[in-house]
C-alpha cells in the first residue's frame, strides 16, 4: 500500500509540473497536438499506476520526452506558418456579411444546431444580427455583430471615463500579499494605513484589491 501511494505521488507530481511546462491553455483551448500530448501524458502516467511491476522511471521519461516534443514543436510551429497549419489547422468563415456559408459548415461537418448552439454561447440568439463568425481551430465561435446590433460604447456617446486600473488582491484571507505590494510598488505599512482608513485590519480582511490608480476594494470576514 505505501510503494502505490508513494508511485501515486510521484507521478502526480511529474504530471502536474510537465503540464505546468506545457502552458495554461484550458482543455477546449489546446490546439489539436496539445491535445493529444495531454491525452497521451495522461495514459503513460496510468501505465505505472495500474502495473506494480513497471517502473516509475520509464512513466517519468516518456512524460517528458513528450513534453520536449510539443516545446520543439511549439517553437517550430512559431517560426513556420506552414507547419502550423498542417497540425492545428486554420479557422473557417462560417457566417459572411450576415450569410451562412453552407459548403464551409460540410468542410468542417458542422451542423446548423452545432453552430446555433455555438451563437448561444456567445449571447447571441438571432442569426439575422451576425455579420461574421469564425470558428476557430480549438473550436470556439468568434463572433462580430452587424453595426445596428451591437452594444453601445462610451466612445460611441462621446463620453469621457476614467482609466480602469488592473485590481490586484493585496490582502487574502488576512494575509498581506508581498507580490502584489511589489507590483504596486507600496508597502505593508501604506496597506495597513488604507485598511484603518476604513476602520479594519488587514488581519480581519477576507479581500482586499487595490489598483494604480488607488481605486479600493474590501471584504471583511464573516465573524
Amino acid at each position: 500500500m505505501l510503494v502505490t501511494i508513494i508511485r501515486t505521488a510521484i507521478l502526480y507530481l511529474f504530471v502536474t509540473v510537465a503540464i505546468r511546462l506545457m502552458g495554461k491553455r484550458q482543455i477546449g483551448d489546446m490546439q489539436p497536438n496539445e491535445l493529444v500530448v495531454t491525452l497521451l501524458i495522461s495514459e503513460i502516467a496510468a501505465i505505472p499506476l495500474q502495473d506494480a511491476n513497471q517502473p516509475v522511471l520509464n512513466g517519468v521519461v516518456a512524460i517528458f520526452m513528450l513534453v520536449i516534443v510539443e516545446i520543439i514543436m511549439s517553437v517550430l510551429t512559431m517560426k513556420y506558418m506552414s507547419l502550423h497549419k498542417i497540425l492545428s489547422g486554420k479557422s473557417v468563415i462560417i457566417i459572411k456579411d450576415g450569410k451562412i456559408d453552407q459548403k464551409a459548415m460540410k468542410q468542417v461537418r458542422l451542423t446548423v444546431v452545432d453552430l446555433v448552439e455555438l451563437l448561444r454561447g456567445q449571447d447571441v440568439f438571432d442569426i439575422s444580427t451576425v455579420s461574421f463568425a469564425v470558428l476557430e481551430v480549438n473550436g470556439s465561435l468568434s463572433v462580430i455583430l452587424k453595426p445596428e446590433h451591437r452594444p453601445i460604447t462610451p466612445k460611441d456617446m462621446k463620453i469621457q471615463i476614467k482609466k480602469d486600473g488592473l485590481p490586484l488582491p493585496v490582502v487574502s484571507d488576512g494575509k498581506i500579499v508581498a507580490e502584489a505590494l511589489k507590483e504596486l510598488k507600496l508597502s505593508e505599512k501604506e496597506i495597513r494605513e488604507l485598511a484603518g482608513m476604513r476602520h479594519t485590519r488587514p488581519e480581519e480582511l477576507l479581500l482586499m484589491t487595490l489598483d494604480q490608480y488607488g481605486n479600493c476594494n474590501i471584504v471583511i470576514k464573516e465573524k
